[in-house]
C-alpha cells in the first residue's frame, strides 16, 4: 500500500469521527467500577496539581487491570516496547491484546498511542473510538482525539475533544494551553 493511500485512509477514518464518538453496533459503554468513579470525582475536584496527580495515577492503575494475567502481560509488553521506542513491536502486542480482550479499554488506548507514535492517525482514531465506547470518561482518549484533530487542522473538533478532557482533568496545563490556543479558531472570535 502506498504512503499516499495510507495517509488518505488515515484521514478518512479520522474525519469519520466528526459524526460522533461512538462505534455503530458496539455494546453500550460499560459502567465504571465504584473505585474508578470515586477516583474520577477526586480528579475533577482536586484542589491542586499534587492531589490531581495522585488521583490520576491511581485511576490509571485501576484502568490498567484487565482481570487476566495474560492480558495484563500483553499490555505491559506493549507499553514496554513503546518506552524503548519500538512502536512496531508495541502494535503487535497490543493488537493481540485487543483481539483477545476487545472489551478492555486500556488495551485500545495503548494501541492508539502506538499508532499515533507511528503517525498512523486513522488507526489511532479508530482505536480511540473503541476506548470511548467502552469508557466515555477516558481523558487520555479524549486528549488523543484532540491531538489528532489538531494535527488535521480541525480546530472545532480539537477544541471540543480537549474541552471534554479538561472537564475531567481540569489541572492539566497542556490541555488548558491547547484550549486557549484553539479558542479563536474554534469559536471564530477573540475571547
Amino acid at each position: 500500500m502506498s504512503m499516499t493511500s495510507l495517509t488518505f485512509k488515515s484521514i478518512v477514518t479520522a474525519l469519520s469521527l466528526t459524526v460522533g464518538f461512538s462505534i455503530p453496533g458496539a455494546s453500550p459503554a460499560q459502567p465504571g467500577t465504584e473505585r474508578s468513579d470515586e477516583l474520577l470525582k477526586r480528579l475533577a475536584g482536586a484542589e491542586d496539581h499534587v492531589a490531581a496527580d495522585k488521583a490520576e495515577r491511581e485511576l490509571r492503575l485501576e484502568w490498567s487491570r484487565s482481570g487476566s494475567a495474560a492480558m495484563d502481560l500483553l499490555l505491559k509488553r506493549g507499553r514496554d516496547a513503546l518506552e524503548v521506542n519500538q512502536p512496531e513491536k508495541a502494535i503487535e502486542h497490543l493488537t493481540a491484546l485487543t483481539d483477545h480482550a476487545p472489551g478492555f479499554a486500556e488495551g485500545w488506548f495503548s494501541l492508539a498511542t502506538a499508532y499515533y507514535v507511528e503517525e498512523m492517525y486513522g488507526p489511532a482514531a479508530y482505536a480511540l473510538e473503541h476506548v470511548l465506547a467502552l469508557n466515555p470518561d477516558h481523558f487520555g482518549a479524549l486528549q488523543g482525539l484532540g491531538a489528532i484533530y489538531d494535527h488535521l487542522e480541525m480546530p472545532k473538533k480539537a477544541h471540543e475533544a480537549y474541552a471534554r478532557a479538561a472537564e475531567i482533568r481540569p489541572h492539566d496545563e497542556d490541555l488548558t494551553a491547547a484550549i486557549e490556543r484553539l479558542d479563536r479558531e474554534a469559536t471564530g472570535f477573540d475571547l
